[in-house]
C-alpha cells in the first residue's frame, strides 16, 4: 500500500494519476441504503408527574406462624428451611402419650356413665308398669287378701276421709324416677363432652400445612419442650410474592387499587418490573404516619421474600412536565455517553442525549439531546 500511495503522488503526469483515483474509487464504494431499509420509533413524548422512590420489602404472598396449642416435646419436625409441602402434609408432632392416657380414661367414665344410665331407664319402666305403692305393699300371705282388702277399701276409705292422696305419692314416684334419668343422661354427655375435648388436644398435638407451601423460618427441634402458645414454624406460600412497603399518608391519595407503578427488585442487578396494588391498609402509623401498601409482582420474578426493593409512587403535588421516550434497543454507548442514531433525509446521524429513569417496557425518558420530532433508528440494514 505504501509503494502504491508512492506511486500515485509520484506520478508526473495528470491522467496516470487521474487514472489511478478512479481505480481506488471503483474499489472503495459502498452501496448506500435507502431511508426504506432503516428500521426507525418516532420519539414519543409523554406527559408525567414526578414520583417518589420508596423502599419496600419482598414478602410472601401469605404466610402464617404455627404455634404450640398443647405442651409436650417435639417428636417429629417435618423438614428444615426451603422445604416444600403439600397442603394437609404433616409438619410438627407433639408427643401425646398424657393426652393418651387421659382418653382412655375418659372412655371409662362414659362406659360407666351409660350403664347408670341403662339401670335409670330400667328403673324408670318398672314405675311406669309396676308402681312403687304395689311393690310396698305386696304381701303373699293369705293368699293375696290382705293386699286386694287395702284396694278395694283400705286406700279408697282413707282417700275419702282425707288422709291419704294416692294421686300425689304416686307422681312423685314417677318424677323421682325421671329425674334419675336425666342425672345419668346428663353423667353420659360430660363424659362424652370431655372425650371430644382430648380429642382436640390429640388433633392439635400433629400440625399440617395449611396449604401449599415451604417452612421459610423454623424456631425448634426435636426434642424441644413446648408451651402453648409458642411459635414453632413460619410457613409461606410464596409461588406469588409481594412488596410492602410503608407509604407517607401525602402519598396514598395517588394509590388506587389495581393500578401499576414501576418497581426495581435488587436482585441479579437489579430487575425493573410492573407491580400492582393489591392492598392498602385502612389505617395509618399514628408513630411515622405512613399507611402499609402491598403491591403484587409478576409471577416468576426472581428473588425471594426478605429482599430489597424500590417502588416509584406518583407525587400528586408535583407539576406534570412532558418527557421524550424512546426504547432502550436505540441507545448505544459513545465512551460513557449514551448516543442514539436518527434518520435525518434518508441518512442516520448521531446525536448525543442524556437519559433519566427506564421502565419494565424498555422505554427510556431522554433529558436532553432531541427535540421529539425525530426518526430513531432501531435497526439498521444488513451492510
Amino acid at each position: 500500500m505504501k509503494v502504491f500511495k508512492r506511486f500515485l503522488f509520484s506520478a508526473r503526469t495528470p491522467v496516470v494519476a487521474l487514472a489511478v483515483v478512479q481505480i481506488m474509487a471503483q474499489m472503495t464504494v459502498v452501496p448506500q441504503a435507502t431511508a426504506a431499509e432503516y428500521k426507525t420509533v418516532k420519539v414519543k413524548v409523554s406527559t408525567i408527574g414526578n414520583t417518589v422512590t420508596l423502599g419496600g420489602t419482598v414478602v410472601p404472598y401469605k404466610e402464617v406462624t404455627l404455634s404450640a396449642q398443647i405442651p409436650g416435646q417435639i417428636k417429629f419436625i417435618g423438614g428444615q428451611e426451603g422445604d416444600s409441602f403439600k397442603s394437609g402434609e404433616k409438619l410438627v408432632t407433639i408427643d401425646d402419650d398424657d393426652l393418651q392416657a387421659r382418653r382412655r380414661a375418659a372412655v371409662a367414665q362414659i362406659l360407666a356413665a351409660q350403664a347408670q344410665l341403662n339401670n335409670a331407664n330400667v328403673q324408670y319402666s318398672s314405675e311406669i308398669i309396676n308402681p312403687s305403692i304395689n311393690r310396698s305393699q305386696n304381701r303373699t300371705s293369705g293368699f293375696g287378701m290382705p293386699q286386694m282388702f287395702d284396694q278395694m277399701f283400705t286406700r279408697p276409705f282413707a282417700s275419702s276421709m282425707g288422709q291419704a292422696r294416692p294421686g300425689i305419692q304416686r307422681y312423685a314416684d314417677v318424677q323421682r324416677q325421671i329425674n334419675v334419668v336425666n342425672q345419668a343422661r346428663s353423667a353420659m354427655m360430660s363424659a362424652q363432652a370431655r372425650l371430644e375435648e382430648i380429642d382436640v388436644s390429640l388433633r392439635d398435638a400433629t400440625l399440617t400445612a395449611p396449604f401449599d407451601g415451604v417452612i421459610v423460618a423454623k424456631k425448634i427441634e426435636v426434642g424441644d419442650s413446648v408451651q402453648p402458645g409458642r411459635p414453632m414454624l413460619q410457613f409461606a406460600y410464596v409461588n406469588f410474592l409481594r412488596i410492602q412497603s410503608e407509604v407517607p399518608v401525602r402519598l396514598v391519595s395517588a394509590l388506587k387499587k389495581g393500578m401499576f407503578v414501576p418497581a426495581r427488585i435488587d436482585a441479579g442487578g437489579g430487575v425493573n418490573v410492573k407491580a400492582r396494588v393489591s392492598q392498602i391498609f385502612p389505617i395509618a402509623d399514628k408513630t411515622r404516619h405512613t399507611v402499609t401498601v402491598k403491591f403484587d409482582l409478576p409471577k416468576g420474578v426472581p428473588g425471594g421474600p426478605g429482599m430489597y426493593s424500590e417502588i416509584k409512587i406518583p407525587d400528586p403535588e408535583s407539576n406534570a412536565q412532558p418527557s421524550l421516550i424512546v426504547p432502550q434497543s436505540a441507545i448505544s454507548m459513545r465512551g460513557s455517553l449514551p448516543s442514539v442514531q436518527v434518520l435525518v433525509n434518508g441518512k442516520p446521524s448521531t446525536r448525543l442525549i442524556r437519559v433519566g429513569v427506564s421502565d419494565s417496557n424498555g422505554n427510556v425518558t431522554v433529558l436532553s439531546g432531541l427535540k421529539g420530532d425525530e426518526d430513531v433508528i432501531i435497526k439498521s440494514p444488513k451492510g
